[in-house]
């Protein structure tokens, strides 16, 4: 039987155990990427295992998120990363270099090779036929270290795609539309395969933009074939070396089929406040908007600046409309401006931002109260965008410039406007002035670290017997910007696990953090797809930090499941689902967890009503083992006793 794609991706970098489904799998990682908003963290981890240096093919270190240096807190990161790269073997980039994502798919990626990244859109890179996977920072650290990034060996979901995007759809609307078929949580465990005749009519950047957001179902990542596509991207940067062809054998079996014709596709906008709340822009058309957004690690590439500047070419954007551009990178930024596409924009009246992540996370350009903003970016979770009250739509590029030119939602088929047709060039502008590669011999020089960089909390073993309150019980579909906020106020102190604690559930009871840290210990009770988007792994410190020993709920996303191992935090599911209305916030609850095991099931007391509910653990016995220990570093540290 033949190999898919992703199949022999995972068999090239197969350190441990078999590729049957569902089966626990060691994979080794031959590169790493981080920024500066998870990239602290990771690398105090790593510091705290005391190597030399690191263990991997490449290891890069990019400053893209928290740019904005309002006070000292950025800058202090930005320094600290710098000196950490120099001693350890890392490539950085400086400030505003460009975004991760663009950026190592222009400068690293690799058909064949594997990427785990300490952000969720690491599947990003599956747009060259790379194993990119999202993950929490200390299995970021992990991989750098050597040691084997574990996962459950996923299923393969074929998209078949035919026919070619007709004009005014862009890639975008494909992963819109494959998100409003299987929802956030349609790809749990499990890997987006992207073939057939239609893969031919989209270039690299084009099927990055899909990859990438198939993090928002809940994928483990996603991946295209390397074919003539990626070598013509490859040599363009410079890099025909790295090519290789990849492609799954003609008798590869998928677990699942999806069909998708690209010709029946039309411009798709995503409602708040979820990523699958998909409806066509017709059915929502006319709605005033406050403001437009274009770019963020989706649609950030040149083909997307360039269409967005040619729908408003000799235009002026709306006067409700402030309209704001973050180019992917510097050579986006220099293609850009070398064809007379900022010239364009400029005149239109758009504001041309630093390229980095921006708006996307809520690092500036928040909405205003209550606003509606359209934005190409992957996520539309509630506050995300810096302002609790806004609603943020996401839309392609061409949506977008449509929509800022009438200054409402407008479906740009209907403008008059001719089609745009984009040419990748033969040669990009190779620009890496601001990357900051490591010297031949490590440099020795103390680290500077800087007030707001505070030590790892120190976790303790799970007690034979967990004792406390229900702290929270919260609904489907939780995100990490649920527990941990996003936003220029919060994420500059993410690397400070005491202060963002006090942040913790902000945006759904503020009462949360004064009241575990009362409590002193206790559990969350929560329904599917708890901790679904980004790799955050403060979403598991934090709350661990205020008390919280176990997580009971319906089921789990993929990253957020690993992080809450990693920081000694029982993950525990329901046997019957119903049984969750049996647990009520303010319940008293003891669990028996003297012998964890991956295979029993145990009775979860209710001394607040006398009801007894039954729940067993989703980890494997070495993650079990990893949580009793107070997570994987207190692990490694007593392994290597």
């Amino acid at each position: 039987m033949g190999l898919t794609v992703a199949e022999k991706l995972i068999a090239a970098s197969l350190v441990d155990g078999e590729m049957k489904k569902g089966q626990r799998i060691g994979i080794h990682m031959s590169q790493t990427l981080t920024h500066d908003l998870t990239g602290v963290m990771t690398y105090l981890e790593f510091e705290a295992m005391g190597l030399k240096s690191i263990k991997t093919d490449l290891s890069v270190s990019y400053i893209d998120h928290n740019i904005l240096q309002a006070d000292y807190k950025n800058p202090d990161d930005h320094r600290y990363l710098m000196d950490i790269a120099k001693k350890f073997g890392i490539v950085c980039t400086k400030p505003a270099s460009g975004i991760c994502h663009q950026l190592h798919l222009e400068r690293f990626a690799k058909p064949g090779k594997s990427l785990l990244g300490s952000d969720s859109h690491t599947v990003n890179a599956g747009g060259v036929g790379m194993l990119g996977i999202g993950a929490g920072g200390l299995d970021v650290a992990m991989a750098m270290a050597g040691e084997p990034f574990y996962i459950k060996m996923p299923e393969i979901i074929k998209v078949e795609l035919t026919g070619a995007l007709p004009p005014f759809v862009s890639a975008k609307n494909v992963i819109l539309e494959v998100l409003r078929r299987i929802s956030v949580k349609g790809a749990i465990n499990a890997v987006l395969e992207y073939a057939g005749p239609g893969i031919k009519s989209l270039n690299v950047t084009e099927r990055a933009t899909i990859c990438n957001m198939g993090a928002e179902a809940g994928a483990t990542t996603s991946v295209f074939p390397s074919d003539e596509m990626t070598r013509y991207w490859l040599c363009a940067q410079g890099r025909e070396n790295d090519w290789m062809s990849l492609a799954a054998d003609e008798d590869a079996v998928y677990d699942k089929v999806i069909k998708l014709d690209l010709a029946e596709l039309e411009p798709l906008i995503a409602l708040p406040h979820q990523p699958d709340h998909v409806v066509t822009v017709r059915e929502v058309a006319g709605m005033t908007i406050d403001q437009v957004m274009v770019g963020g690690c989706t649609n950030s590439s040149l083909q997307d600046v360039s269409s967005f500047a040619h729908i408003l070419d000799g235009k002026a954007v709306h006067s409700n409309a402030d309209t704001a551009l973050y180019c992917g990178s510097r050579q986006v930024m220099l293609e850009s401006m070398r064809r007379g596409v900022l010239d364009k924009l400029i005149c239109s009246g758009v504001r041309i931002m630093e390229m980095f992540c921006g708006a996307c996370n809520g690092m500036g350009f928040a909405p205003p109260t209550n606003g509606v903003s359209l934005r190409t970016g992957p996520r539309n979770f509630i506050g995300r965008s810096g302002t609790e009250s806004a609603n943020v739509y996401l839309v392609s590029p061409e949506v977008a410039a449509a929509s800022a030119m009438t200054g409402k939602i407008t479906d740009p088929r209907y403008l008059g406007i001719s089609p745009y047709s984009y040419k990748m060039p033969v040669s990009f502008a190779v620009d890496e002035s601001m990357f900051l590669f490591p010297p031949a011999q490590a440099d020795h020089t103390p680290v500077r670290r800087g007030p707001n960089i505070k030590p790892l909390p120190e976790i303790e073993p799970v007690p034979d017997r967990l004792a406390g309150e229900v702290l929270i019980k919260v609904g489907d579909d939780i995100t990490t910007d649920h527990i941990v906020p996003a936003g220029a106020h919060f994420m500059p102190i993410r690397c400070n696990i005491p202060e963002i604690s006090k942040h913790v559930f902000k945006v759904v009871d503020e009462t949360f953090p004064d009241r575990a840290k009362q409590a002193g210990s206790g559990f969350i009770v929560a329904g599917h797809n708890y901790g679904q988007g980004s790799s955050r792994e403060q979403a598991a410190l934090a709350p661990r930090y205020l008390g919280v020993r176990a997580v009971i709920a319906k089921s789990f996303a993929r990253i957020h499941l690993a992080n809450l191992v990693n920081f000694g935090i029982l993950p525990l599911v329901f046997v019957n689902e119903f049984d969750s209305e049996l647990l009520k916030q303010g319940d008293s609850l003891q669990l028996d967890t003297a012998a964890l095991s991956s295979v029993l099931k145990y009775k979860l007391m209710n001394e607040t009503t006398g009801f007894e509910v039954l729940v067993k653990s989703p980890l494997s016995q070495s993650e079990l083992d990893y949580v009793k220990a107070g997570g994987r570093l207190n692990w490694i540290k007593m392994r290597n006793r």
